[in-house]
């Protein structure tokens, strides 16, 4: 962590929410490229910067540091009326983003009206049975992706190519929304009107995206490869139905954005502390009585997409150390240790009664029981420390022990939201 050794690619190690946010933030100083390679505005980097709250959703981290060349690569979906209001949102605050500073993939693909209002009425009609999507559109615009119906920024640059290709997708989509979703479905004049001043303001920032990193790769300029989400969100390996629509682990970004395996070099995981969840699916460690109510409070655990409240328990190293196979983790980031300030006694589980492994089977995780092994908690603040050796003893006890049961090494510790309350081991 201390320095970049090549390219790096950081994931979450969870069901997301891991505070990537500050992980990528460092490395983003230490890198000369930082590409997003999969996921849509459904994701959100947040970052405290000198006291302010920042949330970013698709433009990548690097986004707030001078000299970084910023990546939205090929596996993403892009809304693009999130991602202009982003750019210029940033604007307002005088982080200027121009061509020279940032790249969209001309093979990334767009989420229309039509995608979030299908997300939408999906969920909606699936009642108390709700996968808990972000009804950002994602899902349904990947659906359009492995379909081959999808649109893409070079064609919506392109007003007679996206005229052909939205009057043949309404053709699908508003007889699905109208006749089984009893919605009034779209107009395509009224979609075009729509698309044109977005498609505007973000051409100049259209590219071949993948012919600019493979020259970074030929120049040996660091690249890190940002990842959105959590492990156990992955389209293949999560948690599913309850995952996201794109593949969440390190292996995404290369498909994601158009480079070979041997352009990693190392993987940084993040994990929380304790384990949070946005949205339905299995959880076999969370807590619903005062101890998850507190974790929530402390941990300020709000969505930082849809401001959900996340629900919340204690640290799940079956979870993880899955998590870090899957990836090939070199290294972790372990965030928000300071919220455990106060617990008398800390929980960790270290397997599931029954289960040699993390579950593959959905019925099987949902019925999991968790099994615990108690250590001791603190009651210092870690506000102010900035090296392992100032943390108390229980705190490092409780990193060596979670380090040995994931069995992968914990290389940094977040004790608190700011930039500078990173601790490097």
């Amino acid at each position: 962590m201390r320095t970049v050794d090549g390219n790096t690619v950081l994931v979450g190690l969870q069901w997301g929410d891991e505070g990537k946010g500050r992980a990528v933030d460092y490395l983003s100083a230490r890198s000369r490229w930082v590409v997003r390679y999969q996921g849509g505005a459904n994701a959100g980097h947040t970052l405290v910067v000198d006291g302010r709250r920042l949330v970013l959703h698709l433009v990548p981290s690097g986004a707030l540091h001078p000299g970084v060349f910023n990546v939205i690569a090929n596996g993403v979906v892009i809304d693009p009326e999130k991602l202009v209001a982003e750019i210029e949102g940033l604007s307002t605050l005088g982080i200027v983003l121009d061509p020279a500073r940032l790249a969209i993939s001309l093979d990334a693909h767009l989420i229309f009206p039509y995608h979030r209002a299908l997300d939408q009425v999906r969920e909606e009609a699936l009642a108390g049975d709700q996968i808990g999507t972000t009804r950002r559109g994602i899902g349904p615009a990947y659906e359009d992706k492995a379909a081959r119906r999808g649109i893409r920024l070079s064609e919506f640059l392109n007003p007679d190519q996206l005229r052909t290709r939205l009057s043949h997708a309404l053709i699908e989509k508003n007889r699905l929304l109208q006749d089984w979703y009893g919605h009034t479905g779209f107009e395509l004049e009224a979609l075009l009107a729509w698309a044109a001043p977005l498609a505007e303001r973000l051409r100049p920032f259209a590219a071949d995206t993948q012919a600019l990193l493979h020259g970074a790769l030929r120049r040996k300029e660091p690249i890190l490869f940002e990842g959105a989400q959590g492990t156990f969100l992955d389209l293949d390996h999560g948690s599913y139905p309850y995952v996201t629509s794109s593949n969440t682990v390190a292996g995404g970004a290369c498909s994601g954005a158009g480079v070979g395996p041997t352009a990693l070099h190392s993987v940084i995981g993040v994990a929380k502390a304790y384990t949070t969840r946005v949205g339905s699916g299995p959880f076999p460690t969370e807590l619903v009585g005062e101890a998850g109510e507190r974790l929530r409070s402390l941990g300020a655990e709000f969505g930082a997409t849809t401001g959900r409240p996340r629900r919340c328990g204690w640290f799940d190293a079956l979870q993880v150390r899955e998590a870090v196979r899957l990836n090939g983790v070199t290294g972790i980031v372990l965030t928000k240790l300071d919220v455990l300030t106060g617990f008398s006694h800390i929980l960790v589980c270290t397997s599931y009664k029954g289960h040699l492994s993390f579950p593959r089977n959905l019925s099987d995780l949902q019925e999991a029981s968790a099994e615990y092994e108690v250590l001791a908690g603190w009651t210092e603040t870690l506000d102010g420390i900035r090296s392992w050796e100032e943390l108390p003893p229980a705190v490092r006890a409780y990193v060596e022990r979670l380090e040995a049961l994931v069995e992968a090494p914990i290389v940094a510790l977040g004790v608190g939201p700011g930039r500078e309350q990173l601790i490097l081991r």
